[in-house]
C-alpha cells in the first residue's frame, strides 16, 4: 500500500493521492469519542447522504465550572441537517444516548433505530426535553436489518456488555461492509443468558470486512474481561456480612449489576429504597421491558423505608462517579433530605471511576470515612468488572471480523495506539491502521484508507439546566473566578468624557499586597488615559449638549487596562468588572488623585526653580558665569523631566491594541 495510508504521513500527501482517484469514498466521521472517554458519536457519509451513529454525553473536567454536561459540537450536523437520512443507536448507556434529545433541538433526524432498553430511555428523554414529536423511533432485535437512506443497510449483531440489548454493527456500503463493535466484551456467562453472536460477526469475516472501527476503552489491559457473574460472590459477602444498613452504588444503566443487587436483597431480607433519578428511571423502565423481575413489594419509598430496622434495609442510589448533585455525593455531605449517614453504615461502591472522575470519587469516599461509615471500594474487593473487553477480547474480535482496515475508537489515545500494536499481532498490516481524532475524515474505498480535510469538532458546554451553552469565554471567566478572584469597578463618566466622581473599587477572592490607595490610584489612571485618548472613538456628538457614547466599549478599554497593569504589576489575572454610571453633561469634573499630586509636585519644583534664580541673581558671578546660564535652562525649561520619571516608576502598561479597533 502506498505511504498515503500511514497514519503519520501528513495530510499534504493525503490530498494529493485522494485527488488522482476518482472512486467515491465513503467518509466515516467521528465527532466524539477519540482522545477521550465519553461523547461518543460517529458519522457515515456517503454521496448526498449521511447516517449518525450514537449521540452520548461525557462528564466535565475539574476545571469546568458549573457545567453538567459536555457534548459534541455538532455544527458539520447542523450545516448539513437536510442530507441525515437516521441514526442507528447500539446501546443504551448515557455516553452513547445522553445527547440525542439536546440534538434534536436543533436539527432533524428522521427515524432512530435501536435497541428496547435504549429506545424506552430515550422515549422518557425526549418526552422531558419535549422533543417526542421530532422524530420517529423504531426497536429492532437481533439479526434485523434497517435501511437507511439509500446507500447504508445495517445488521445489528447481539454483543455482550454491562447493559442489556447492545449490539455490534455491521453497516453495508457500496465501498465494502463496515463492523462498528460498539462497546463490547465476550461474557461466556452473560447474566440475562443472551450469548454472544459470534456466529454472524463469522459470517461477515468470511464474507469480507473492508474496515472496523472498534472499542479500545481496555486496550492495555492484558488478558480476558472477567464475566459480570464472578462480582455475585464478593457482593453477597458484602451484604451478608453488613450488620446494620447498607448503601450500595454502581451506575444505574448497568441493569446486569442492578439485577444482581436486587437478588440478593431478596435473598437476605432486606428491602430496597431508590435514590437519584436515573436509577428510578432505569429499574421501572428494565421491568416494564421484562429484563428485570421481581416483587413490587421489594421496594419501599424513601421517606417510608426510614422506619425499618437498619438491618432489613438496603438504599441503592447513584453517585458512583462522585458527581456532585448524585445521592451518595449529598449524603457525604450531609445535604440529603431524607438520608444521614451513620457509623453502622456499610457503603459498597460497586463501579471504577471514570477517567477524569477520580478525585472527584476519592474525595467523595474520603467524607464518607470521616463519618465513621466502613466503605467497601477497589479493585482488591473484587465488587465490579468492567463491561469493555481487555486485550484478548479485541484480538478474538478482531480473528473474527478479519478487517482489511482497522481504525481503533472509543479511548483514549495511549489506548488506540496499544489497539492499533494489537490489530497488527492479529495480522493488519501497519499501513492500514490509521489513528484519528475527533473531527478526522476517514476516507475508503474497496482498496484504500486514508484522512481527508477535517471538519469542525470541538466540545459544547452545557450548564446544571442542561438548557443554557456554557461558551468558551463564559468557562474562561468562571476558570478567572475561580482561580483569581474577581475586581469590581464603578466608574461615574459624565457623557461629555469627564471623571465625576472617584471610582469605587472592591476586590473579592484577589490575593494581594497593593494598598487601597495603590489600587485606586491605577483605577484612576486607566480611567484618565481612556478618557484621553480613547473617547472621540468611543462618543459622537450629536447636539450641543448630546452625546452618543460606547459604554460597553469604554468599559472594555477600562477592564483591559487594568487587566494589564494587574498582570504586570501583581502576577494575577482576576475577572475585571467595570461597570460605568452614566453622569449628564456638563456635571463638574473630578480631579484624579494622581493630577492633584503632579500638580503639587509641579508647583513646588516651580518654586524650587524661583528660589534658585532668585540665588543665582543674588550671587556675585551669577550674571557673568556662562556656565550657570547653560545650566539654569535645564532646571528651568523641564519641569515634566520628573513628572516623566514619577510616571515610568508608578507604571502604565503601553497599549498595543485598542479594544475599539479589535
Amino acid at each position: 500500500m502506498q505511504s498515503s495510508t500511514n497514519s503519520t504521513v501528513n495530510r499534504s500527501t493525503h490530498d494529493s493521492s485522494r485527488s488522482k482517484s476518482n472512486t467515491p469514498a465513503l467518509r466515516v466521521i467521528p465527532l466524539g469519542g477519540l482522545h477521550e472517554i465519553g461523547k461518543n458519536t460517529c458519522v457515515f457519509e456517503y454521496g448526498d447522504e449521511l447516517m449518525l451513529v450514537d449521540a452520548g454525553l461525557a462528564f466535565p473536567s475539574d476545571g469546568m465550572h458549573g457545567v453538567n454536561v459536555v457534548m459534541p459540537d455538532t455544527t458539520f450536523l447542523k450545516e448539513n441537517q437536510r442530507r441525515i437520512k437516521g441514526m442507528i443507536v447500539t446501546h443504551g448507556h448515557e455516553d452513547h444516548i445522553g445527547g440525542i434529545s439536546h440534538h434534536l433541538k436543533h436539527f432533524n433526524i428522521p427515524i432512530i433505530y435501536g435497541p428496547r432498553l435504549a429506545m424506552s430511555m430515550l422515549r422518557g428523554k425526549m418526552e422531558e426535553a419535549g422533543v417526542s414529536d421530532r422524530t420517529t423511533i423504531q426497536t429492532v432485535n437481533p439479526r434485523d436489518v434497517v435501511k437507511v437512506g439509500q446507500h447504508f443497510s445495517v445488521e445489528f449483531i447481539r454483543n455482550t456488555h454491562s447493559i442489556c440489548d447492545s449490539f455490534s454493527l455491521a453497516v453495508t456500503t457500496p465501498v465494502g461492509t463496515i463492523i462498528f463493535t460498539g462497546d463490547f466484551k465476550f461474557d461466556h456467562m452473560p447474566v440475562d443468558g443472551e450469548q454472544f453472536d459470534i456466529e454472524r460477526m463469522v459470517h461477515y469475516g468470511e464474507k469480507g470486512v473492508l474496515c472496523m472501527f472498534s472499542d479500545s476503552t481496555n486496550a492495555e489491559v492484558p488478558g480476558f474481561c472477567p464475566s459480570e457473574k464472578t462480582i455475585y460472590p464478593s457482593l453477597e459477602k458484602h451484604i451478608a456480612e453488613a450488620k446494620e444498613r447498607v448503601i450500595l452504588t454502581t451506575f444505574a444503566s448497568s441493569v446486569h449489576r442492578v439485577t444482581m443487587i436486587l437478588e440478593l436483597a431478596m435473598k437476605h431480607g432486606r428491602k430496597v429504597g431508590l435514590l437519584g433519578r436515573s436509577m428510578i428511571n432505569v429499574i421501572a423502565k428494565a421491568r416494564d421491558i421484562g429484563y428485570m423481575k421481581c416483587p413490587d413489594d421489594l421496594f419501599v419509598p424513601i421517606k417510608q423505608i426510614r422506619d425499618l430496622p437498619d438491618r432489613e434495609t438496603l438504599l441503592l442510589m447513584t453517585g458512583s462517579q462522585g458527581e456532585p448533585l448524585a445521592a451518595l455525593s449529598r449524603i457525604s455531605r450531609g445535604e440529603h433530605q431524607h438520608v444521614r449517614l451513620k457509623t453502622t453504615d456499610t457503603v459498597i461502591f460497586s463501579a471504577s471511576p471514570i477517567p477524569g472522575n477520580t478525585i472527584s470519587v476519592v474525595n467523595t469516599i474520603d467524607r464518607l470515612m470521616k463519618l465513621g461509615a466502613k466503605v467497601v471500594y477497589g479493585k482488591g474487593e473484587n465488587i465490579h468488572v468492567s463491561g469493555h473487553g481487555f486485550q484478548e477480547d479485541q484480538k478474538l474480535m478482531l480473528a473474527l471480523a478479519k478487517p482489511k482496515f482497522f481504525v481503533p475508537v472509543h479511548g483514549e489515545h495511549r489506548m488506540l495506539v496499544c489497539h492499533g500494536k494489537s490489530a497488527q499481532t492479529m495480522g493488519v498490516p501497519k499501513d492500514n491502521i490509521l489513528i484519528i481524532e475527533n473531527g478526522d475524515v476517514v476516507e475508503l474505498t474497496p482498496n484504500s484508507i486514508q484522512k481527508g480535510d477535517p471538519v469542525k469538532a470541538g466540545v459544547e458546554l452545557l450548564d446544571n439546566s442542561r438548557n443554557g451553552i456554557v461558551d468558551a469565554r463564559v468557562l474562561k471567566e468562571r476558570q478567572q473566578l475561580a482561580g483569581d478572584g474577581v475586581v469590581t469597578v464603578l466608574a461615574p463618566i459624565s457623557t461629555d468624557g469627564k471623571m465625576v466622581a472617584p471610582p469605587r473599587v472592591n476586590l473579592r477572592g484577589v490575593v494581594t499586597t497593593a494598598e487601597p490607595r495603590k489600587m485606586s490610584m491605577w483605577t484612576e489612571r486607566e480611567i484618565s488615559w481612556v478618557l484621553e485618548n480613547r473617547w472621540k472613538q468611543l462618543s459622537r456628538q450629536t447636539g450641543p449638549n448630546n452625546f452618543e457614547v460606547d459604554w460597553i466599549g469604554v468599559q472594555r478599554e477600562i477592564e483591559n487596562g487594568l487587566s494589564r497593569r494587574m498582570r504586570r504589576e501583581l502576577q494575577v489575572e482576576p475577572l475585571i468588572l467595570c461597570l460605568v454610571q452614566p453622569a449628564p453633561s456638563g456635571t463638574r469634573a473630578y480631579i484624579p488623585k494622581i493630577t492633584e499630586e503632579q500638580n503639587f509636585s509641579n508647583r513646588n519644583r516651580n518654586n524650587n526653580n524661583f528660589h534658585k534664580k532668585s540665588n543665582n541673581n543674588n550671587h556675585p558671578n551669577s550674571s557673568n558665569n556662562p556656565q550657570n546660564t547653560q545650566k539654569s535652562p535645564k532646571v528651568s525649561q523641564n519641569p515634566s523631566a520628573e513628572t516623566a520619571i514619577e510616571d515610568s516608576f508608578e507604571g502604565r502598561t503601553r497599549r498595543r491594541r485598542s479594544a475599539v479597533t479589535s
